[in-house]
């Protein structure tokens, strides 16, 4: 009788390094990508460096001090705020009407689909340097369209006017937004058993009814998940946001993650350990907004329930 628990520990501990063999290449891969960056960040954001990047010593609290007395903080935090509700918002909005459309049945839906996957699939920097070409001041087919039809009497400065570059920045991040969570809610849409739908047929329940009890409650879980990458996604996403917004000075329109990259780089301070400061804020912005939309849903679907 002592033999099988002593025997069950063993096989217990065997299942668990056979466990940790599966699981090793995985852990390596996250420990190389993410634990060991991001303790080369903070090291970074407590260090001090020479205009060249050689860390010179500690720096200890002064690259924090430094970010969060510079002049343009308030301008890029407001920026990234627009910046990403808008997107995420319009993403969401487009994304759930287009996979509405993608789940009925039509001549050419095959192509459609496999269109509609075509921005995602293409390189951000591709992209975004194809619209600073589409949107261009002189020779952009969007002004040389605009102003051969009777919508305006000279070309408009999309990247270039404060008052459309912002504007055209989102416009970009939605148009490169939009396949993946559109799929991403078709899928959703697609896992919803057609049976509910004509139970509630036969209940009477009509199109606005079925849409709005069943059909949002049921893709409630895809709605979170492609709504918190959405958000990960657009706070990290650096090639649109830098392509479209690079020949302007200063930090009118940059959101967290180009500033950090232009404290390091672009602006007169080049200063590594301030840029990793303000990395750190960004991780700590992008975790914020996310607990701060889970708890939100978590709190509706409570109330709903």
């Amino acid at each position: 009788m002592a033999g099988r628990p002593r025997g069950r520990r063993r096989r217990e501990r065997a299942s668990g390094w056979e466990a940790l063999v599966w699981l090793g290449p995985a852990l390596l891969l996250i420990a190389g990508v993410v634990v060991f960056p991001a303790i080369a960040l903070a090291r970074a954001s407590f260090s001090e460096y020479s205009i060249t990047g050689l860390r010179k010593g500690p720096a200890g609290l002064d690259n924090y001090r430094h970010v969060l007395e510079h002049p343009a903080l308030g301008t890029v935090l407001r920026t990234t705020a627009i910046w990403v509700v808008a997107v995420v918002v319009l993403t969401m909005v487009i994304s759930l009407a287009l996979a509405q459309f993608l789940s009925k049945e039509f001549v050419g839906r095959r192509y459609v689909r496999c269109a509609l996957i075509v921005p995602w699939a293409a390189s951000l920097i591709i992209t975004a340097r194809l619209f600073t070409l589409l949107l261009d001041y002189y020779h952009g087919i969007v002004n040389t369209v605009l102003v051969a039809l009777p919508f305006v009497d000279h070309p408009v400065d999309f990247l270039g006017d404060d008052r459309f570059t912002l504007a055209s920045i989102v416009a970009v991040g939605v148009f490169v937004s939009v396949p993946f969570v559109t799929y991403v809610l078709l899928a959703g849409l697609n896992g919803i058993p057609n049976e509910v739908y004509e139970a509630a047929r036969i209940d009477g329940a009509g199109p606005w009814q079925v849409y709005r009890r069943i059909t949002l409650p049921l893709l409630a879980p895809a709605l979170s998940v492609s709504t918190v990458l959405s958000i990960i996604y657009v706070f990290n996403s650096f090639p649109v946001v830098y392509t479209l917004n690079d020949r302007n000075p200063g930090f009118a329109h940059d959101t967290s993650i180009t500033f950090m990259y232009k404290l390091a780089f672009k602006s007169a301070d080049k200063d590594v350990g301030m840029s990793a400061a303000a990395g750190v804020f960004n991780v700590l912005l992008i975790l914020g907004a996310v607990a701060v939309y889970l708890r939100v849903t978590r709190t509706s679907e409570g109330e709903r329930a």
